[in-house]
């Protein structure tokens, strides 16, 4: 099945065919290596019969590696050329699984509703400039996804996966925490993109958790988050002062929780900003939500 997936020369082909030329704008960067399609779809436990998601299909890469898995898929692509172009592709390169691509021809962040059945698995090569909102939503959005494997810039899969306490923790690593446990899924080399990215990649897995067990909001916690981190060298009472009013009250919330209030954001994890984000909540803080 060797020939169904794109080589170097089938992408640049193709491209030349449709008149694209890949944008910084949208992002894209397109994989031109069939092993890393497949290390890909491996990777994602991919399974026959399976329904998933892909963001930013572009030429069809990694569509054509989920489809000879056996997938079915949802793809969503921003791009009209593309989005337009990519059922033909399916249908010359892998003509048995035409009718399990599904192409929605829409801006991912703003999808809200997919075509039935729901997908279990989101796996995309996600454009640089979006992947953490794009995946934050997603996991929002369609609670059907249990797993996630995205390909993203290896700066952003630091943060994605760190802990509390490292020096990559921040709002990505708490609000993808809300959701999902994240872990490291392996380094991606830049030669097997065209254009060749000045950025080296990874993939990070996503296991779908159940949600913090607490009083308020997810909106309210994500306000506290993004206060905790705004400047993130601040101890938490000064930090959260704006938010609860002054300095003093941020102390008393903080500790409340149970949470030191000269610590930083960087050392609580998402069901401690929970504690802290109920705390205020009780004193009368408002955080919408």
């Amino acid at each position: 099945m060797t020939q169904a997936l794109l080589g170097p020369s089938q992408v640049r082909e193709l491209a030349g065919a449709l008149g694209v030329h890949p944008t910084k704008t949208l992002g894209q960067n397109f994989v031109v290596d069939p092993g890393t399609v497949r290390k890909i779809v491996r990777v994602a436990r991919v399974s026959a019969g399976e329904r998933v998601v892909e963001v930013g299909p572009g030429l069809g890469s990694l569509t054509l590696g989920l489809l000879e898995a056996g997938a079915s898929v949802v793809a969503v692509e921003i791009d009209p050329v593309l989005a337009g172009a990519l059922p033909s592709t399916v249908a010359s390169r892998l003509p048995e699984a035409a009718d399990r691509l599904t192409v929605v021809g829409a801006d991912a962040l703003d999808v809200r509703e997919l075509p039935d059945p729901a997908p279990t698995a989101l796996v995309a090569n996600l454009p640089y400039n979006v992947a953490v909102p794009v995946l934050l939503s997603f996991l929002e959005r369609f609670d059907s996804l249990e797993r996630v494997l995205v390909m993203v810039q290896a700066e952003v899969a630091d943060r994605l996966v760190a802990a509390p306490g490292s020096r990559t923790y921040g709002i990505p690593s708490v609000k993808a925490a809300w959701y999902a446990h994240a872990r490291p899924a392996g380094p991606i080399g830049r030669a097997v993109f065209w254009p060749v990215p000045r950025v080296d990649s990874a993939l990070v897995s996503l296991e779908r958790r159940p949600v913090p067990v607490t009083a308020v909001t997810r909106e309210q916690v994500f306000t506290v988050v993004d206060a905790a981190f705004a400047q993130r060298r601040k101890m938490l009472r000064s930090a959260l002062a704006g938010l609860a009013g002054s300095s003093a009250a941020a102390a008393e919330a903080l500790a409340a929780a149970g949470v030191e209030p000269t610590d930083r954001g960087e050392r609580l994890t998402v069901e401690q900003f929970a504690a802290v984000t109920e705390r205020l909540v009780a004193a009368g803080v408002a955080l919408g939500g």
